[in-house]
């Protein structure tokens, strides 16, 4: 083993994380755990949180033998117990390995996050590639106090919009990045608009049945008004360079089910201006109703997908609609010339799979997909694993899969210069 592999790090019994020399970084693909080299970690990126994982034991790699440990018990102390950690990416980064544990009998599922491996390497290190060079969500560029006057401004200027008391909220209680991308005047708006959804997906942000694991952020509990939203869409372009503005929020279920709401919307919008791209972020289940929104003034689609295989998407997804429905809406966008990224939810081992990585490549070419953006699962690993069903052989690694990818890979929804 490489004297410069990183350390493996472990927390102990009162949660302080800390590294150990004797062993070093373990990666988890799927359910293979792989030695990780110097060369497969960047600095961990500012922004990034480190978890401590309850009822895991961390697992590291004998530099000595190569033998494949559990720690069990903290080396400096010989007491226990000890526990796995990981992190958190912030946005723009893309996980390569998943964190390394064994769980133990009575563990319960992870909350609804993604667990990317963490060392130490004369710092926090972790497994990932930066795959978008916007600084959209980089955290040095958000100010609270900005975020706040903001807020206040907004309300004064709009005291009646729903929309800007939901998006308020967002920002304060959640610290969602688009919110507070919106309150400060910068980048891309969000535009939540849908309390119910035709999909019931494994990981959902805003709406899990029963307790465990626990939604992180609660969904939009009403329509905003076709008025409502163009207010905030139209103040949004008006105020920022390169303006985007997106319906289909991790506060909403599917923004399709309210289609005639976006449509008049979409079309008070494009009455008033042609600056700025409105984009859907979707399922993409209903393609007349994308056809409708893009003759209006829809510029720009991301469809979320798990798979480009129809079992693996259906078993994360539990959709009530066809798979093939995603095609066909891609095929309406792209008739019109508009743009269309997937929104790929990556998951070592799963992702890039050789029948999963090569019906993606098959996917993006057959259906002129613009765009990749490579997005991290945010699942208990095990659970994600569970629901799938299937075993999956070692994958071709995640970063070579997006070299292979040969269309623009990002992670954001850009913005589209104004047609002609």
């Amino acid at each position: 083993m490489s004297a410069d592999t990183p350390n493996m790090v472990f927390a102990d019994r009162q949660g302080n994380i800390m590294d150990f020399e004797g062993l070093g970084m373990v990666g988890r693909t799927g359910d293979y755990l792989v030695p990780v080299s110097a060369e497969e970690t960047i600095a961990l990126p500012r922004g990034s949180q480190l978890y401590v994982l309850p009822d895991r034991y961390p697992i590291g790699v004998d530099r000595r033998t190569g033998e494949i440990v559990v720690l069990k018990k903290n080396p400096y102390d010989g007491k226990g117990p000890v526990f796995a950690a990981a992190t958190f990416l912030c946005a723009a980064h893309t996980q390569t390995y998943l964190a390394a544990w064994e769980r133990s009998p009575d563990a319960c599922a992870l909350p609804l996050y993604a667990y990317t491996a963490l060392g130490w390497s004369g710092g926090f290190v972790a497994t990932a590639i930066r795959t978008d060079l916007s600084r959209r969500q980089d955290p040095d560029l958000f100010s609270m106090d900005r975020v706040k006057r903001g807020i206040a401004a907004w309300r004064e200027e709009f005291p009646q919009n729903r929309l800007v008391e939901h998006l308020s909220h967002c920002a304060l209680v959640y610290g969602c990045p688009a919110a507070l991308n919106l309150f400060q005047g910068r980048e891309e708006a969000p535009l939540p608009t849908s309390p119910a959804c035709n999909a019931r997906c494994a990981g959902c942000i805003s709406f899990q049945e029963g307790c465990e694991p626990p939604s992180p952020q609660q969904r939009i509990s009403f329509v905003p008004t076709a008025h409502e939203i163009a207010e905030v869409a139209l103040t949004h372009i008006s105020r920022v360079d390169d303006p985007v503005v997106s319906f289909g929020q991790g506060c909403e279920g599917e923004p399709l089910m309210v289609h005639e709401v976006l449509l008049d919307a979409v079309r008070l919008i494009r009455k008033k201006t042609d600056r700025g791209t409105i984009n859907l972020n979707t399922n993409a289940s209903m393609p007349e109703k994308v056809a409708e929104l893009a003759d209006a003034g829809l510029d720009s689609m991301r469809i979320s997908m798990n798979s480009a295989r129809p079992a693996t998407y259906r078993a994360y997804f539990r959709p009530t609609y066809d798979f093939g429905r995603l095609a066909e809406s891609a095929f309406e966008m792209k008739k019109r010339g508009r743009f269309v990224s997937i929104n790929l939810f990556v998951f070592p081992g799963v992702t890039d799979a050789p029948k999963e990585a090569q019906a993606l490549k098959d996917y993006v070419a057959a259906n002129r997909i613009d765009m990749v953006q490579w997005r991290n699962l945010n699942m208990d690993p095990d659970a994600y694993l569970d629901i799938l069903k299937q075993p999956f052989p070692s994958g071709v690694g995640v970063k070579r899969l997006i070299e292979e990818i040969p269309v623009r890979r990002g992670y954001f929804n850009p913005y589209i210069a104004p047609r002609g």
